[in-house]
């Protein structure tokens, strides 16, 4: 009974585990750095084009990217979170 219980928990906390070993290091490029916009639609003859005019338009970046430094954390992966403890204010 004990060996169908540490099976069943062993097979929900892996997959859960496994996400975080997946990661790569955000200091080595990512698959996505050498992506290329490609060329508008062509629509054939005899076709209507579709409504872009609420397309989303993602600006040119203006300045270079600030690199990271080796101690930064990833920005794929959330901040840590730290609520600042306040001191018990002294019942009078």
């Amino acid at each position: 009974m004990k060996r169908n219980h540490l099976l069943l928990t062993l097979a929900i906390l892996a997959p859960l585990a496994g996400c975080k070993a997946l990661r790569s290091n955000c200091h080595e490029p990512g698959a996505y750095s050498g992506a290329r916009s490609i060329p508008p639609l062509v629509v054939p003859p005899g076709l209507e084009a579709p409504d872009t005019r609420g397309a989303l338009r993602v600006p040119e970046l203006q300045e270079p990217e600030r690199p990271r430094g080796p101690s930064e954390p990833c920005l794929e992966s959330p901040p840590k979170l730290s609520v600042p403890r306040t001191p018990a204010k002294p019942e009078a």
